[in-house]
């Protein structure tokens, strides 16, 4: 008796085994799989100022860099025009969050000054990208703003320092911009943002 009473204890705790396993396993069949994310690659770029355009930005923000890889190619560069494109391409990618992934995909970083980066960065997460929800699949269902008309309404130069950087010459650029959808009216559309020379290039070093 003491044997067969052992027997089917064993029966009981194999049966036991094989079931939880194939639950495990039929579980593990049954969750969604994650999605490969996409590798983001560089299409075109400006060799002598560093500026790249990769393959996972908007058809508008394209259309932009093509017409700041223009701007650039003229000798001299028209300092009104190059500062009012990168303005425009700035408040563009900053300010269109449909396309960003993350709250930490903060756009508009390519112009902004080394100086100040980290400060921006910490400053758009905490505010204007804190709600942003992760798109890392392209599963997200969040409506997000996405920037309509850009107007450059003044350039005008002024003296700004800031560390060890002076500029006699920098730029304040007065600028305004609408939504895509009416429902993101109360979001910021006006701004001041200023912008100093660092060798060929120019920086925004200030957002108004």
């Amino acid at each position: 008796m003491k044997l067969k009473k052992n027997a089917k204890k064993f029966l009981v705790l194999v049966l036991f085994i094989l079931v939880a396993v194939a639950g495990f396993f039929t579980a593990k069949k049954m969750l969604p799989k994650d999605k490969p994310v996409k590798e983001v690659k560089v299409v075109n770029e400006v060799d002598k100022y560093g500026y790249q355009l990769k393959d996972n930005k908007p058809k508008r923000y394209q259309t932009l860099f093509g017409e700041l890889k223009e701007i650039l190619k003229e000798d001299p560069v028209d300092e009104e025009k190059y500062v009012s494109k990168i303005t425009e391409m700035f408040i563009y990618d900053f300010y269109s969050l449909n396309d960003k992934t993350a709250k930490t995909d903060v756009g508009g970083v390519d112009f902004v000054y080394s100086g100040i980066l980290t400060n921006f960065l910490q400053n758009a997460e905490n505010t204007y990208y804190k709600y942003v929800e992760n798109n890392i699949y392209n599963n997200r269902k969040q409506s997000l703003p996405v920037v309509a008309d850009i107007n450059i309404n003044s350039v005008t130069k002024t003296a700004y320092a800031y560390g060890d950087q002076n500029d006699n010459e920098a730029y304040a650029v007065q600028a305004t911009w609408s939504y895509t959808d009416d429902q993101f009216a109360g979001y910021q559309r006006s701004a001041q943002l200023v912008f100093i020379h660092d060798s060929n290039k120019l920086w925004l070093v200030e957002l108004q």
